[in-house]
């Protein structure tokens, strides 16, 4: 009898060293077609310089749908369709301006308007700036805020290595700094920038008005002006005029833009792989998300010239509007649920394309552990960090309506928050070779999870 298990084991060794050897030598055939005959650099060369920023309801965003479903087409998929979704249109209107009067001397700062708020008026508003560091500090001060500006100088922790974790920590200022200020009775709010770059291009991004308050005029500083502001506010009263012309037209149609590979064994079983299409307006929208679009793409492209036949159904979702509203992933979670479809697997890229460093998981920890088997195939391409909670904002409402297990590419995320919604997030910020290697690493994922399953 221990014979016999000897055996039995030794045979389970030997056919799981051979199904290693046979998947690493496939991973190797996915990273050299992607690192020789790769198109993902020049898909996104078209969507940024073509195209450009692309904000739900905007003209660039409609090309940008066209563009995504032509593309898919070229590649041949068994199927590609529009998703029809209403997204909102906002748009900035005009020209944001934030003028700094301190005594006689006048100075311009460099500031944007936040996505989703509304304009000042064009005579703008005006009032001395106070200056906090924190929601507690302002409800300490608030007798005083009444007819004033409140700058919120909440600067990224410097101690967070994971930069995603000191965006986390510093956006609920921008998320919902304006309302905690008009309830005070606030006129306008400043927000330093959610970023720790040298640069002074200030990083717009959405906020969230409270209904039980006045909806005022709120804007993003750049971080030098941001310094200089809070030198001179401790000299001294500074008054500034904000002129912002943000307002929302009518709810508009937009789309998710998808494509399909059958599966050969479980047809109704869905891995889905995606990035978001749409984009903020101030540049390009390169590495948010357009270098997760063109790996999505490039994903497709990679299966259909190895001639791989997956196992499972695998979508190819380009998401509308995650930047405003999260409608296209909202749409198609609960698409997917009203058609019984079974989900199994989702993941997104969405953190930029910079090199690649691994993937993050939410889901049980079995699976986790089963993605953390599999390291030693992805490590030679760069993606060895496995961390848990993760995923990405298109595909959450899959995990929260279908409790889908969500993945999120993690590429290295030291220089992301430089150019996260700013005017410098265009093509040439783009390294080609991390852009092909984060798609090497994606594919090589999916690819596992066809094959074994989840």
């Amino acid at each position: 009898m221990k014979k016999f298990l000897s055996t039995i084991a030794i045979l389970l060794i030997v056919y799981t060293l051979n199904a290693q050897n046979d998947d690493s030598t496939f991973i190797s055939r996915i990273a050299d077609e992607i690192l020789v005959n790769g198109k993902a650099y020049d898909d996104l060369r078209e969507l940024t310089k073509q195209i450009g920023g692309r904000l739900s309801g905007s003209p660039q965003m409609v090309k940008a749908e066209q563009w995504g479903l032509k593309i898919f087409q070229s590649l041949n998929p068994d199927n590609a369709w529009l998703q029809e979704c209403t997204v909102p249109h906002w748009v900035r209107g005009g020209k944001d301006e934030a003028i700094a009067i301190n005594g006689r001397q006048k100075k311009s700062l460099d500031v944007i308007a936040l996505g989703n708020s509304l304009g000042s008026g064009k005579t703008g508003v005006a009032g001395n700036v106070v200056e906090v560091n924190s929601f507690e500090q302002l409800d300490v001060i608030k007798d005083i805020v009444k007819g004033k500006i409140v700058f919120y100088n909440y600067a990224f922790n410097p101690k967070f290595v994971k930069t995603f974790q000191a965006y986390s920590d510093a956006v609920r200022y921008r998320g919902g700094g304006a309302s905690q200020a008009a309830k005070y009775g606030a006129v306008g709010a400043i927000v330093r920038s959610m970023s720790e770059s040298t640069d002074n291009n200030p990083h717009t991004g959405s906020l969230r008005y409270d209904s039980a308050y006045k909806k005022i005029p709120a804007v993003a500083i750049g971080l030098k002006d941001a310094d200089w502001l809070s030198t001179e506010l401790k000299k001294g009263t500074i008054s500034i005029t904000l002129k912002t012309f943000g307002h929302f037209f009518p709810d508009t149609i937009g789309h998710n833009v998808i494509a399909e590979l059958r599966g050969s064994q479980f047809p109704n079983e869905y891995i889905d792989i995606g990035g978001h299409l749409d984009s903020w307006d101030p540049g390009e929208g390169a590495h948010d998300d357009g270098t997760g679009v063109v790996q999505t793409i490039e994903v497709l492209r990679v299966f259909k010239a190895l001639g791989y036949q997956p196992k499972r159904t695998i979508r190819f979702v380009l998401f509308a509007n995650e930047e405003n509203g999260l409608r296209g992933g909202t749409k198609y979670a609960e698409e997917a649920g009203s058609k019984g479809e079974k989900h199994i697997f989702a993941l997104e890229s969405d953190e930029g394309g910079f090199t690649p460093r691994g993937f993050s998981l939410t889901g049980s920890e079995e699976q986790y552990q089963k993605l953390k088997n599999w390291q030693p195939l992805l490590c030679p391409y760069g993606g060895c960090e496995f961390e848990t909670g993760g995923g990405g904002s298109d595909i959450g409402p899959l995990n929260r309506l279908q409790k889908t297990p969500v993945a999120g590419y993690m590429p290295d995320s030291q220089r992301y928050f430089d150019l996260h919604h700013a005017r410098n997030d265009v093509f040439e910020a783009v390294n080609k070779r991390e852009l092909e290697l984060g798609a090497v690493n994606i594919a090589a994922l999916i690819y596992l999870v066809d094959k074994y399953g989840l």
